[in-house]
């Protein structure tokens, strides 16, 4: 599809469907389970309703605001996701161009299928660097200190994810890392011709940070990840790895006060308040409905990141007047790399951020500041 011609993320999401083969498009889109955090998180985010202030001047509207020790042009950002070569050729290096073209953070997931080397020279913006902690704590001292070597500015601790979430959409398809072939998974790729010469013209894909990704039999990559998660960390580990960052770290899949309150204590910068966009644990509450007692229970002593379920500016406003300082978008933008690549992505911000600028006119909010409380409200029973 034209990417130039999308009116709205679920266009987008209509050209991903077009361009993927079936298992991968469902790898993007699907949850855990029954899916009904995933369709939580964008339910409960339309039932909130905004409400404006009359007669304010919004001839000028202004939407940078500030996030991680860095000046950013629009209030949010691209979460980090893993694989997106999967989803486009050029993967993480178109997304993060996009984003530094428009003034926004770029994410990097731990799993990404391209270097933080080649990422710090695909965008000259904010860049955060995710991570999980591994087994081997030596490896997250290694690429930490290879993060800032390439110019990344923040960190990101992902605490949401001790085992992967049964994601059934996934199971019914054949979607898996290393792809298995089977009859069934070889017709969904020959079904997508340009996808699949994209796929073998390219050089072989794997999480290019990790050394299993380059080392060893590429059929045991998905094992010797999984094996290298430490399910026995505890808020000490998230302690030690703030201090060897040493800048702006946020700690992301926090989903209540009492955590919110442990990520103040050891010194993180953000609170991320995230439940992995309905991928991980099933009937979580939405992002949304979490989001009021974070930041009550933070009162200001922490920036707030809020993600899952964002598919409109609104929600974005949402979001902000309920207290988050930004908002992270990850489904919404890979809908547009795998329809378009780098115009895909920036097309995706675009829409968000002219449906930002609009919602925050017709609220009467010139500035991200005066976004309040007051402009949004959950009818009774809602």
């Amino acid at each position: 599809m034209k990417v130039s011609r999308a009116v709205n993320i679920d266009d987008l999401r209509t050209g991903a469907r077009r361009a993927l083969p079936h298992m991968i498009f469902d790898y993007i889109d699907g949850g855990a389970d029954d899916e009904i955090t995933l369709r939580w998180n964008t339910e409960r985010i339309r039932a909130h309703e905004l409400v404006w202030d009359s007669l304010v001047d919004v001839s000028k509207i202004d939407m940078s605001t500030r996030i991680m020790g860095s000046d950013i042009k629009l209030p949010f950002v691209l979460s980090p996701t893993a694989l997106q070569r999967m989803f486009h050729h050029l993967g993480e290096r178109a997304a993060a161009a996009a984003a530094g073209k428009a003034g926004i953070p770029y994410s990097l997931s731990t799993l990404g299928t391209t270097t933080v080397e080649d990422v710090g020279k695909a965008t000259p913006g904010p860049k955060w660097y995710q991570i999980y902690v591994w087994k081997d704590h030596g490896l997250v001292r290694e690429i930490l200190a290879r993060a800032k070597a390439a110019g990344f500015t923040g960190a990101i601790l992902t605490v949401d994810l001790p085992v992967a979430g049964h994601r059934e959409r996934d199971d019914r398809s054949g979607f898996s890392v290393p792809p298995r072939m089977t009859p069934s998974t070889i017709w969904q790729t020959i079904q997508r011709p340009k996808w699949l010469y994209n796929l073998l013209t390219s050089p072989r894909m794997g999480p290019a940070n990790y050394p299993a990704a380059n080392d060893g039999d590429p059929r045991n990559l998905a094992g010797q990840i999984s094996d290298q998660y430490d399910q026995s960390v505890t808020w000490k580990d998230a302690a030690w790895m703030i201090e060897a960052w040493g800048g702006p770290f946020a700690i992301k899949g926090i989903s209540h006060a009492e955590d919110a309150r442990r990520v103040i204590d050891i010194g993180a910068s953000c609170v991320w308040v995230s439940n992995h966009g309905g991928r991980q644990l099933e009937t979580s509450p939405a992002t949304i409905d979490m989001l009021p007692e974070i930041v009550n229970a933070v009162a200001g002593q922490a920036e707030i990141i809020m993600d899952s379920g964002i598919r409109r500016g609104t929600d974005i406003v949402k979001a902000l007047a309920l207290g988050a300082t930004a908002v992270a978008i990850g489904r919404a933008y890979l809908y547009g790399l795998a329809a378009g690549g780098e115009a895909g992505v920036s097309r995706a911000i675009q829409i968000l951020a002219d449906d930002v600028k609009r919602t925050m006119q017709l609220i009467g909010a010139k500035d991200i500041k005066s976004i309040a409380r007051r402009h949004v409200r959950l009818p009774r029973g809602g």
